[in-house]
């Protein structure tokens, strides 16, 4: 039986994957950012796992971390690298094997070709939540080559699925509600995306697999989407006209300027696709859900909200 220490339980992929290991038998130690951090921001025994109290427990899946502009950079900086580099030490002064930390694909910029594994990132042009992801990823590689311990990093794009929050479930509720948006004519991107149920899948996979340590993984649904794609998704999973208003790009790059929104426009109108043959060869993975699969089950919370 796997004997797992999850961070981040508490939270909307927490959540899931929490719910996926207990299916699988798996023993779970939870732990939230709360518990983490707390008012000192420091991690002691008697408040972090220890070998009494999670019986020697053989894998760290690593969830906790600051992803959103709303974080301040000294709060990103804190969750994302400070608060890794806490978490991995005491793992390694445990002698818990493998260590898997959820980073995130916007270490990338958007770009019209297709991320490899190998592609390089900008540090310098990153914001600091990613940026202090990419310090951690640094961190953790360094720590694996100094002790013995396996790591595990996943770089994922949005994800989203039931009881998702931020963008993508406001965007489904305007699609749900039969307003007409302006996404018609945004056809020319390509972004990746993954599911909750996707993504958990995978990182069930790299709690055990012989190939995943030291190893990093890109993530996604293996289908990339147009923003005008994605709506009319949103619209047919839920039974709905798509509605879509066919409004220029350029119009969207003079609001982004006039509004100082650029950086949000660029994200909607821009592409950041992910190939992850490299994930799928090293680990004999495929994603189990389909892009429509996904999208008709992070409908089912909305459904019965409305």
């Amino acid at each position: 039986m796997n004997k797992v220490i999850l961070t981040g339980s508490s939270g909307f992929i927490g959540q899931h994957l929490h719910e996926r290991l207990l299916k699988n038998s798996c023993k779970v130690y939870s732990l939230c950012r709360e518990e983490l951090s707390g008012k000192n921001k420091s991690i002691s025994e008697s408040d972090f796992f220890d070998t009494n109290t999670h019986e020697n427990a053989d894998t760290v899946i690593h969830l906790v971390g600051a992803a959103h502009s709303y974080f301040s950079d000294s709060e990103a900086n804190y969750i994302n690298f400070e608060l890794t580099k806490k978490v991995i030490e005491r793992a390694v002064s445990l002698n818990i094997t493998r260590f898997i930390f959820l980073s995130s694909a916007n270490i990338y910029k958007e770009c019209k070709g297709t991320i490899q594994i190998d592609s390089q990132t900008e540090v310098d042009n990153l914001p600091n939540t990613m940026k202090s992801k990419l310090l951690a990823e640094q961190y953790i590689q360094q720590v694996a080559k100094n002790n013995d311990i396996e790591v595990v990093i996943i770089r994922s794009p949005l994800v989203y699925g039931e009881n998702v929050k931020a963008n993508f479930s406001s965007l489904m509720k305007f699609v749900s509600k039969g307003v007409p948006l302006p996404f018609r004519l945004l056809t020319q991107n390509k972004r990746s995306l993954i599911s909750v149920y996707n993504l958990v899948d995978l990182i069930k996979v790299c709690i055990d697999h012989p190939n995943a340590p030291n190893q990093v993984f890109l993530a996604s649904d293996d289908h990339d989407l147009s923003t005008a794609e994605m709506v009319a998704l949103m619209a047919k999973v839920q039974g709905k006209k798509n509605l879509a208003l066919p409004v220029p790009v350029w119009c969207f790059k003079l609001a982004g300027k006039l509004l100082n929104k650029s950086d949000v426009i660029d994200r909607l109108t821009g592409s950041l696709q992910l190939d992850i043959t490299h994930t799928k060869n090293t680990l004999d993975w495929q994603p189990p859900f389909s892009v429509e699969q996904g999208f008709k089950l992070a409908v089912k919370k909305t459904s019965k909200n409305n």
